[in-house]
């Protein structure tokens, strides 16, 4: 299974209508934060895939739907008109959920089974803008997932598949400045639920000798930034060039 994966930028080679023959192999989309909701939504009417997106600290105009919290006086019209803002895209922000549509086989058992994903959107808190949290608060956050995970774990054989993030673990991929700072917890998340994949934005990728793709504690690490193509289950790691951190 192959998944479209993008972040933080507009991506000529993914905003075209050369999109169907460039990714028609892949099974879904993820979109990792930092995007316009009209970009999303010209993946979903052109690809036609399943696409599942979480928000980062940029581009939050329709965060307001979404979220009840946002200071706005139109919050509770706003946050139970989600769906009609959806762009056909799941929001998968502060959810596991389980997408029983795409199935692929357990290398592990050798079972065919569903296709198991936990999405977070935002960042650290840096300014205390939309969407940003402080490391007490994303543990809150995290914490209020645990009961999914584990009856995945019950019913499955394992918590999950993808972590779909916009901000990054601390000290894998992010940057020391106090905007793109990852987050302690989310090492403390991988550590305990061992995600195949957690696939991140946030970090732009402007330097060719900065990593895309690392492991951590068993976990592919992946910046989605413009856009990359990752398999499930990963089929060869040699390909995927990954270092460790």
């Amino acid at each position: 299974m192959k998944f479209l994966i993008v972040s933080d930028q507009i991506d000529p080679f993914v905003y075209s209508y050369a999109i169907k023959d460039l990714f028609k192999d892949v099974s879904a989309v993820l979109c990792a934060g930092d995007l316009p909701m009209e970009y999303i939504d010209f993946i979903v009417s052109t690809l036609n895939k399943p696409t599942y997106f979480v928000f980062g600290n940029h581009n939050l105009n329709e965060y307001k739907y979404y979220h009840k919290e946002v200071p706005d006086k139109d919050t509770l019209y706003n946050a139970g008109k989600a769906e009609e803002h959806a762009h056909g895209a799941i929001y998968a922000g502060f959810k596991v959920i389980t997408d029983e549509s795409l199935k692929w086989t357990d290398p592990a058992t050798g079972k065919e089974t569903p296709l198991l994903i936990a999405g977070i959107s935002g960042s650290r808190n840096y300014n205390n803008g939309l969407c940003q949290y402080t490391e007490t608060q994303m543990k809150l956050k995290l914490l209020q997932m645990a009961p999914k995970l584990l009856y995945n774990k019950l019913k499955y054989g394992r918590y999950l598949d993808i972590f779909l993030t916009h901000a990054t673990p601390r000290h894998v991929h992010d940057h020391e400045d106090p905007c793109h700072k990852g987050f302690k917890v989310f090492n403390e998340f991988i550590k305990k639920y061992r995600p195949t994949y957690m696939v991140h934005g946030h970090i732009h990728l402007y330097d060719l000798n900065e990593k895309r793709i690392s492991e951590y504690e068993g976990t592919t690490v992946v910046n989605a930034y413009g856009h990359y193509v990752i398999d499930l289950p990963v089929s060869d790691l040699s390909q995927l060039q990954i270092t460790d951190e």
